[in-house]
């Protein structure tokens, strides 16, 4: 019985060690951190010269896209961080490669900084998000959602000029990106 009860006791220490201590902010952070590298990503594909390409007069430009998401960043981790959105007003005022990619990566570290400091306790507490009663963890969840939806857009920008996106790159093997 002692034999039992110590495997039935190791088995669930080490269950509990691989559950993450706030698992629905761990979650979400995983989530986000595909959005982040996703556009990121991008950033790194496109070159300079194609940051005012437009498909059309009725859609953003590449460089309004990316200084777009990182207003977003503000926008809906600010709702979860302080309560209320941040304003940056990037899209307005940045308008080259070299004005909107430190920007995003701020924009980026603001909503890092945000999850670093949510529990999952704290993400269910309830805010106004567009005069909507939601908690904090729905509007970074919403935060991926608007990020990807327009990483979606950027896609079709980069397939229309032959650039295959992050996304659709071969994955290496885990075992061979050590190396």
């Amino acid at each position: 019985m002692k034999l039992l009860t110590a495997v039935v006791l190791f088995a669930a220490v080490a269950s509990a060690q691989d559950t993450p201590a706030n698992p629905l902010i761990t979650v979400s952070k995983n989530m986000y951190a595909i959005a982040k590298g996703d556009i990121l990503g991008s950033v790194d594909k496109i070159p300079d010269e194609m940051w005012s390409f437009q498909p059309t007069k009725e859609v953003r430009t590449v460089g309004q896209l990316f200084a777009h998401i990182a207003d977003a960043q503000y926008e809906f981790c600010g709702v979860a961080a302080e309560g209320k959105s941040a304003s940056s007003d990037i899209e307005k005022t940045r308008k080259t490669k070299a004005e909107i990619v430190p920007a995003l990566k701020e924009a980026f570290a603001y909503c890092d900084a945000a999850y670093a400091k949510m529990t999952d306790a704290g993400a269910a507490e309830l805010v106004t998000f567009f005069g909507m009663r939601i908690t904090k963890l729905g509007a970074m969840d919403f935060n991926i959602a608007h990020t990807m939806e327009h990483y979606g857009n950027l896609v079709t920008y980069m397939r229309i000029k032959g650039i295959v996106p992050p996304s659709s790159e071969p994955r290496q093997p885990a075992a061979s990106k050590k190396q």
